[in-house]
């Protein structure tokens, strides 16, 4: 295996007996999930970039590395610049940057790891791209960890809500309304929300890696390594499952020609389509069927989540009054590990939703900094501290992020005014009532407002999906500011995460689960959605700035605060309570 720092090349070796020049290396596996299997972090492995979301780009003379606003710093410490650039992939995008040094070259790509519509603007900019039969990244890692083996299990239908053969139904259903034998499904978090299994293959999703085929009369073709599966998982699946190895796949796929195939060319990976058009089926390419419903909680995954955030609140709160005592005696690692613990308290915890970000002072800054031994700094005090983190539950997801200040000074009027802009624009998200119809895009705004109004903004989006006891990250809804035509629908669980970050100062992000809920106002004949919060944890008034609050605003948060203390306090220990009632008193009353 070659040292890190001679990756580049060695992979040049590979590619040239492959026949291609170049190659594209997008972050992901053969389901594109955002988290993956330490087998399938070969972006991480070649360039050092450990972000959830990136590209990697090489050319025989130069090669570069490509991630949103969200990594931009944690790329400029991971990457090495001496072998590779480090490029925003808006302002430089992949395509574009190949056009520019390679338009005349031969690019190799993976077809098991991009799909056909992230595939298509390397297409559209001209390149001569060529599906390589191999990864050549798997040639030269040589120690490369073999592929996850975890039990799959049941979901029971207590905490799904409907059962597997009703979803089936449906699905089977509308396969026939449209005239459509089979569809192809390789997203683990769609199999496992439509036969209620789950798994342990990846960290902090609770998937288990597998492929599946429904067909319209309702079957299901599952295609999973037969070592995961008990022999109660297999009476849980039923008799409408049929089992194959995943070696079986192509097979599988082209078993099902000449029918016309449903494929998802965002979710689904191009060999899926490549293939079944080289077997002489009719693609369908439509979005996953799967996805909407998933995200529409019924009323069981609701309550579920409820009771998920009750048992994170108490977590959460037990955490920040240690810190109020300790931030100043400890690190940004062990404060994480810290809080992991409180939440292991509860017998139903299942783990993380997702690596914890704890950053103090300037690691704050990092929007999805990852704290790691090397990494880790000692919490000073007088600073910003930011801790993202989520928690794991059979009944439901939880994600909250909350921004500190260690004392014991007051904290400088430009965090307060900063920190403050973010409530403000928190509190206008959450109080939102809106028509019907409406989409994430048109809220973005009213979370940017008071940042904009004070010349500030931040680089990511201000909201996201929840699974239930799966992915901390789920669409397809989301609230940023780039349009997707996907409207919010009452049972759906969003994020609001407005943020400021200062390279090298201090970041500020302060983050709170919604469930989408009918509202009571609307004329007749006109009904609109509004937000019920399900987290429960105080915001630290050391870092507010009432003089910038409006009335309404005070309210809310007033409001807020005292259903945080009813809902929490009596699980507290004496102590704790005794800061929890200071912590969420109200704002004028010091």
């Amino acid at each position: 295996m070659p040292p890190a720092p001679n990756r580049a090349s060695a992979l040049r070796a590979v590619l040239s007996q492959m026949g291609v020049d170049g190659f594209i290396l997008p972050r992901g596996d053969e389901h594109l999930g955002e988290y993956v299997a330490p087998c399938a972090e070969r972006l991480a492995w070649l360039t050092g970039f450990t972000g959830s979301a990136g590209m990697a780009a090489i050319l025989p003379d130069r090669a570069a590395v490509f991630s949103d606003g969200r990594y931009i710093t944690q790329m400029d410490q991971q990457v090495d610049a001496g072998v590779w650039e480090r490029l925003h992939i808006r302002e430089t995008p992949p395509p574009a940057w190949l056009a520019a040094h390679g338009a005349s070259l031969r690019i190799g790509y993976d077809p098991r790891l991009i799909g056909e519509s992230a595939l298509r603007p390397f297409s559209d900019a001209g390149l001569a791209l060529v599906a390589l039969p191999a990864n050549p990244v798997d040639r030269i890692w040589t120690d490369r960890p073999a592929a996850p083996c975890t039990p799959c299990v049941p979901q029971p239908e207590d905490l799904a809500g409907q059962s597997s053969h009703d979803k089936r139904a449906a699905l089977a259903a509308s396969l026939r309304g449209a005239g459509d034998s089979a569809l192809v499904l390789s997203d683990p978090a769609s199999i496992a929300w439509l036969l209620n299994i789950r798994g342990q293959d990846v960290p902090y999703t609770p998937l288990s890696l597998s492929f599946a085929i429904v067909h319209d009369t309702g079957h299901i073709t599952l295609l999973i390594d037969p070592a995961k599966l008990s022999g109660p998982t297999r009476a849980w699946l039923g008799p409408d499952v049929a089992l194959l190895p995943p070696d079986a796949l192509e097979e599988t796929l082209r078993a099902l020609a000449p029918a016309r195939v449903q494929v998802d060319p965002t979710g689904n990976a191009i060999w899926f389509i490549q293939t079944l058009v080289d077997a002489g089926a009719t693609v369908i390419r439509k979005e996953n069927p799967c996805v909407l419903p998933k995200a529409i909680k019924n009323p069981t995954e609701q309550e579920g989540s409820r009771h998920a955030h009750l048992l994170d609140g108490v977590a959460i709160c037990r955490f920040l009054h240690w810190l109020e005592g300790n931030a100043t005696r400890t690190t940004e690692l062990e404060a994480a590990d810290r809080l992991d613990r409180f939440r292991a308290a509860s017998p139903d915890y299942r783990g993380e939703s997702f690596p914890a970000i704890s950053g103090a002072g300037p690691n704050g800054a990092v929007i999805h900094y990852r704290v790691t031994p090397e990494t880790s700094r000692a919490l000073q005090a007088n600073e910003v501290y930011l801790i993202d983190s989520g928690g794991q539950y059979p009944f439901g997801t939880t994600d909250i992020t909350r921004t500190v200040w260690t004392g014991p000074d007051v904290p400088g009027a430009d965090i307060r005014n900063a920190f403050t802009r973010v409530l403000r624009g928190h509190i206008a998200l959450a109080r939102a009532r809106f028509p019907t119809g409406v989409t994430g895009h048109a809220l973005d705004a009213l979370a940017r407002h008071a940042l904009w109004d004070g010349g500030l903004d931040y680089d990511h989006g201000t909201g996201h999906g929840i699974g239930s006891y799966l992915s901390v990250h789920e669409g397809p809804a989301t609230i940023a500011p780039v349009f997707r035509p996907v409207m919010l629908r009452a049972g759906m669980i969003l994020s609001n995460e407005p943020g400021y970050y200062r390279p090298g100062a201090f970041g500020i992000r302060l983050e709170n689960l919604h469930l989408v809920q009918p509202s009571p106002i609307g004329e007749a004949g006109r009904t609109f959605l509004e937000f019920e919060v399900l987290t429960h944890a105080p915001f630290d008034r050391r870092l507010i700035d009432a003089t910038l609050l409006q009335p309404d605003e005070i309210a809310w948060l007033d409001r807020y605060h005292a259903r945080v203390l009813e809902r929490i306090a009596p699980q507290l220990e004496s102590s704790a309570r005794t800061w929890l009632e200071a912590a969420c008193a109200p704002l004028n009353a010091g």
